[in-house]
C-alpha cells in the first residue's frame, strides 16, 4: 500500500501517518528525516543535501524525490509506504509521479478541518506543552498557524484537485476524535 497523507498543520498527520504505519506494517517516510539520515550516512544524495542546505538554499524537488526513491528501495517499504508530508506542491508531485514508475501510488489522503478546530488544537496543544513542562513548538500560535494555513493554502491544497483528477483522494473529517479519524482512514483504504 503506497500512500500520500496531506492536511493542513494541526490536522493530525504524524499522529495518523504513525497509526496507519502501525496498522498496515509500513513504514512512515519524512521527507525531512530521511534527508538527515543521508546526510548522516554521507550518501551522494545526502552530500549533495548537506553542501545545498550549508549554502542556506532549500533542498530542489528532484533532490527530494531522490532521497524518496532510495528509501522506498529499502526492504522495509517493500509491501508499501506512507508519505507524510511531501508532496507539498503540484510540482512535486508531479517529479514524485516522474520517478515512482512500478512504485505508483494507491491512495492520497487528505484530513480536512475547519480553521477554528485547528486553532483550537494548536492552542491547546501549547497548553498542554507547559504543563507538562515541555518546550512549546514555536509555531504553535495564532500568528505562525496563519502564516502556515495561508501558505498550505496557496502551495499544497492544490494537491487535492491534481489527485482528485487521478482518482486516488480520499478526504477525511479530521475534525473527528483520533480513534475515529484513524477508522475513516482504515475504510477509506480498503
Amino acid at each position: 500500500m503506497r500512500l500520500v497523507l496531506l492536511g493542513p498543520p494541526g490536522a493530525g498527520k504524524g499522529t495518523q501517518a504513525f497509526r496507519l504505519s502501525q496498522i498496515l506494517a509500513i513504514p512512515q517516510l519524512s521527507t525531512g528525516d530521511m534527508l538527515r539520515a543521508a546526510v548522516a550516512a554521507g550518501t551522494a544524495t545526502g552530500r549533495k543535501g548537506a553542501e545545498i542546505m550549508e549554502r542556506g538554499e532549500l533542498v530542489p524537488d528532484q533532490l527530494v524525490v531522490g532521497l524518496i526513491v532510495e528509501r522506498i528501495a529499502q526492504p522495509d517499504a517493500a509491501r508499501g509506504f506512507i508519505l507524510d508530508g511531501f508532496p507539498r506542491t503540484v510540482a512535486q508531485a508531479k517529479c514524485l509521479d516522474g520517478v515512482l514508475n512500478a512504485y505508483k501510488l494507491n491512495c492520497v489522503l487528505e484530513l480536512k478541518v475547519d480553521e477554528q478546530h485547528l486553532l483550537d488544537r494548536i492552542l491547546g496543544r501549547a497548553i498542554q506543552a507547559r504543563e507538562n513542562g515541555e518546550a512549546v513548538r514555536a509555531d504553535d500560535n495564532e500568528e505562525a498557524l496563519s502564516v502556515r494555513l495561508a501558505a498550505y493554502a496557496n502551495q499544497t491544497k492544490p494537491l487535492t484537485d491534481y489527485y482528485a483528477a487521478k482518482g486516488l483522494l480520499k478526504t477525511i473529517d479530521a475534525s473527528l476524535p483520533v480513534d475515529r479519524v484513524t477508522a475513516a482512514l482504515v475504510e477509506a483504504i480498503k
